[in-house]
């Protein structure tokens, strides 16, 4: 099958909205091993509308149309689709009953504007929409199955489970597709592929190997096709997982913080933050996870001197001869985090998140990350050039990662840190 995906919509040429529909789209195909073979945006032009629709027919066997299916003027979609099929518009019976039903449950009075929902190719048939006021369209043109959907996401992402997908099934073969996702830390992309291509050197044609570059935990995706493809995928999975190493978090979806509290809540033990340039977003992260508070007793935000005094203990001696940023006052933070929170396992960071506040020997970027149990706290500086808001989502996942390393007794410190090591303490 060969499908192409059409939106619609001013909005989405002028970038006041993020087309995240057709991304919804093609995470829907990809379990049927099928994929969006080309994907056009235009605006509310009826000629530009017409030329795409037309071109993309005739060069696939499916074509979903996006938007342009609601009340208002620059709602397009109906009355092109039927100047290129040479059919008059006509009120369609089913998707008026439809649009009655909907503005009865609301409490809403129809009126013309509404009432354009309705006004369709004379023949096509509808697609439900079980959510929303329009329904979709389906026809054929130039030998291409057309399914034209409305732009909202919730409505689309509806149809397409309950209505586009099933249709599809019928029509079309799958292609057996499976996937694995791996989540990775501390490993870029290059790196990853020069150690598949150094350590298994024969690797199958038959699974695809790719990279989903976020922050802060990338996607190794392996996909294989097929009727055996779940087979072969298994076969490769512990070679694979043995090259990822200490840097493999588990299979997607998780998060850093998923990981954590399940590390956690395996050794029945408790982590305690200390908290001063990223302001409470590690525990924030910890406590967006379900089950959290049976590993997480909480989190202490010391801001300040006075609160790193006041809070957890710190002394103002140590931070008037060492200074915030230091190696001392984070194993002081650490120390009171695990006292005050009577946990087993702490982790402390103290920075200069900028733009303003650095100086010479401690510049923007500089952070002491603390970390450990009471018998066994260790403590890293390092210099991150990112801008506020990056330092502080990085300072917390590596904190976060130098945990989790420590709860699973691995010693060696991820190459990420080790490249923004800073030397001179």
């Amino acid at each position: 099958m060969k499908l192409n995906l059409l939106l619609t919509g001013n909005e989405l040429m002028a970038g006041d909205i993020i087309d995240s529909n057709s991304a919804m789209v093609a995470q829907q195909l990809a379990p049927q091993g099928w994929r969006i073979h080309k994907k056009v945006t235009v605006g509310d032009d009826s000629a530009l509308l017409q030329k795409e629709i037309d071109q993309l027919c005739e060069e696939g066997d499916v074509l979903i149309i996006n938007g342009g299916l609601g009340p208002t003027v620059d709602d397009l979609t109906a009355a092109v689709l039927a100047q290129l099929c040479d059919r008059p518009l006509t009120e369609h019976p089913e998707a008026l009953a439809h649009l009655s039903h909907w503005c009865e449950q609301r409490g809403f009075s129809m009126n013309a504007s509404n009432r354009k929902q309705a006004i369709l190719p004379e023949g096509c048939d509808i697609i439900a929409n079980a959510r929303g006021s329009a329904v979709g369209i389906r026809l054929m043109y130039r030998n291409c199955l057309v399914l034209a959907t409305p732009g909202v996401p919730s409505e689309l992402r509806q149809m397409l489970t309950d209505e586009l997908l099933p249709l599809l099934k019928q029509r079309f073969e799958s292609d057996y597709i499976h996937t694995l996702r791996l989540g990775v830390f501390g490993l870029g992309e290059s790196g990853i592929q020069e150690l598949f291509d150094r350590e298994l050197p024969n690797w199958p044609d038959n699974i695809e190997l790719g990279f989903r570059a976020s922050m802060p935990v990338l996607e190794v995706k392996l996909t294989a096709r097929g009727e055996h493809a779940n087979t072969t995928l298994a076969e490769w999975r512990t070679p694979v997982e043995t090259l990822l190493g200490e840097h493999l978090l588990g299979e997607l979806p998780l998060s850093l913080p998923s990981v954590l509290v399940d590390e956690l809540s395996k050794r029945n033990q408790t982590l305690c933050t200390a908290e001063s340039c990223t302001g409470g977003l590690i525990a924030s992260q910890i406590t967006s996870i379900a089950g959290a508070s049976k590993v997480f007793p909480g989190g202490i935000v010391s801001y300040s001197n006075a609160m790193k005094s006041s809070q957890l203990g710190v002394s103002e001696a140590l931070l008037q001869q060492h200074g915030a940023v230091s190696r001392d006052v984070a194993l002081a933070m650490a120390q009171g985090a695990l006292r005050v929170g009577h946990a087993d396992v702490a982790l402390a960071v103290t920075g200069i998140a900028g733009p303003d506040g650095g100086s010479e020997d401690k510049p923007v970027g500089t952070v002491w990350i603390a970390w450990g149990s009471a018998d066994h706290l260790k403590a890293e500086c390092l210099a991150l050039p990112f801008d506020r808001q990056a330092f502080q989502m990085w300072v917390s996942a590596l904190g976060m990662e130098l945990v989790r390393r420590h709860l699973l007794g691995i010693a060696t410190m991820p190459s990420l840190i080790q490249r923004y090591c800073k030397k001179a303490h």
